[in-house]
């Protein structure tokens, strides 16, 4: 028994061509703006490239970029010959390929969901590549006078002032990194000398974070030195001084904003594939309730169109028994090949009649 069996006569199968035609073009505009999406995700992340550790992050919009581009030209195809389907002889061109281009669809609409899913599934590895890609950042925050890292203080200071977070998971990461550049430092300072001595690797580290942490909403100004030393500082208390450094790190402020992007483009991508899945099966009755017409001759009898000729269950045993059969095939063949391979490498005995 058929899945989904419908009639038609001229009249439905004239409006379900008009409708799927229109389907079409409202599939192009969403190809359009998958692609759009994926160029705006695309752009965002290289702007802050820097701060990210490699460019596994960039798999989310390149996948959207494809997606929109394939959206654009299978509804393109589609809609074309929806618009000649209204004249048998025009659709009799298009016959041959609807199957294959009904199983390229099928194929294309796994790829739309499983891309939707990835924008869902990308939070692990986008925290992973910011947390090294930031810790990186912040060890060459000094280094202003490097080439190819001069560029580091001022990504960073920005992002800090943008995003309104401090460090990688929190202010105090910047205590364990020397971020004043050595050129700045007086050496023959005693305490300067003594910060250094003290320290194994011999860097210069202070409980204080660069200028960018300091929050402007806070009524006293900003403490960014000996940030952890109520004494060093009149009616102060660091745990409770809420307002005076940004608490978030900027991993979290990062994370949460590429996150929310992202499950945001995941969504509308998920519309376009339940619109895609719409347009595929209509395309699947068009095509068979024209292939079902008993009579060409006669353009107003009735036909019937369906989703698959079998069951779902009937279906999948004969796509298995195909499966096996190609199997079998293959296996004879390279039996037979072995075969002759045996036969070749036998070389015929020769007598000798004395």
């Amino acid at each position: 028994m058929a899945l989904l069996k419908v009639k038609f006569n001229q009249k439905k199968r004239v409006k379900l061509a008009q409708g799927l035609w229109l389907m079409n073009w409202f599939s192009v505009f969403a190809g359009i703006l998958v692609f759009s999406m994926g160029l705006f995700l695309k752009i965002e992340l290289r702007k802050r490239s820097e701060v990210m550790d490699n460019s596994e992050s960039h798999f989310v919009p390149n996948s959207l970029i494809l997606m929109g581009i394939l959206s654009c030209a299978f509804n393109g195809f589609a809609g074309k010959i929806c618009y000649d389907s209204l004249d048998p002889a025009k659709f009799a061109k298009w016959k041959p390929l609807l199957k294959p281009y009904l199983a390229l669809c099928f194929i294309f609409n796994i790829l739309i969901f499983f891309t939707a899913l990835i924008c869902f599934l990308m939070r692990g590895s986008l925290e992973s590549t910011l947390a090294q890609g930031l810790k990186n950042g912040m060890k060459f925050y000094r280094d202003t006078d490097t080439p190819g890292r001069c560029f580091m203080k001022k990504t960073i200071d920005m992002l800090q002032i943008e995003f309104k977070c401090c460090g990688n998971s929190g202010f105090k990461d910047w205590f364990e990194i020397q971020w004043i550049s050595n050129r700045y430092l007086d050496f023959s300072s005693k305490e300067v000398k003594d910060r250094i001595k003290s320290n194994v690797d011999g860097r210069y580290l202070v409980d204080g974070v660069p200028f960018s942490c300091c929050n402007p909403s806070s009524p006293r100004p900003c403490i960014q030195y000996q940030v952890t030393n109520n004494s060093a500082h009149y009616s102060y208390d660091y745990q409770t001084e809420e307002l005076n450094l940004w608490r978030r790190g900027c991993r979290e402020a990062l994370l949460n904003y590429y996150s929310s992007m992202m499950s945001s483009m995941g969504a509308v991508v998920l519309l376009v594939w339940l619109f895609e899945i719409a347009v595929m099966v209509g395309l699947r009755l068009l095509h068979t309730s024209l292939e079902s017409i008993t009579n060409p001759e006669d353009p107003e009898c009735e036909s019937e169109g369906w989703i698959l000729e079998n069951s779902l269950k009937d279906t999948f045993k004969s796509a298995l028994e195909n499966l096996k059969k190609i199997g079998k095939f293959n296996q004879v063949e390279a039996g037979a090949e072995g075969a002759e391979g045996e036969e070749g490498g036998k070389t015929p005995a020769i007598t000798t009649v004395s």
